[in-house]
């Protein structure tokens, strides 16, 4: 439910992750909207202009991507940490078929 009582609390671990993936999706829009603005203002401080705006949103779009590859990275590695940790799975009996056997001749 909503508003109820849970029996067991995500670990911190586990909101961090959660939290690393919802930011994601605030930092594309923020650099590059911060990309295109900062390269517009630098691009008329210099003369020109549209060059700064294209130069900002290219560096905005870079910098978001990185933080995309910084955030896989991490999650990476955190399940390969998650994956060192568990214990070993016990071997599989095999399993019985289910088709009719034939009955073994002796000759």
């Amino acid at each position: 439910m909503w508003f109820g009582s849970r029996k067991q609390d995500a670990s911190p671990r586990e909101r961090a992750l959660w939290g690393d993936l919802m930011a994601m999706g605030m930092v594309f829009p923020i650099a590059i909207t911060l990309g295109f603005f900062l390269g517009r203002w630098i691009g008329r401080l210099v003369g020109y202009p549209r060059a700064g705006m294209a130069v900002g949103l290219v560096w905005g779009i870079s910098a978001g991507f990185w933080e995309l590859y910084k955030t896989t990275v991490r999650l990476d590695r955190m399940d390969r940490q998650d994956q060192a940790e568990a214990p070993p799975k016990a071997p599989e009996e095999p399993r019985e078929s289910h088709e009719p056997r034939e009955p073994k001749s002796d000759g």
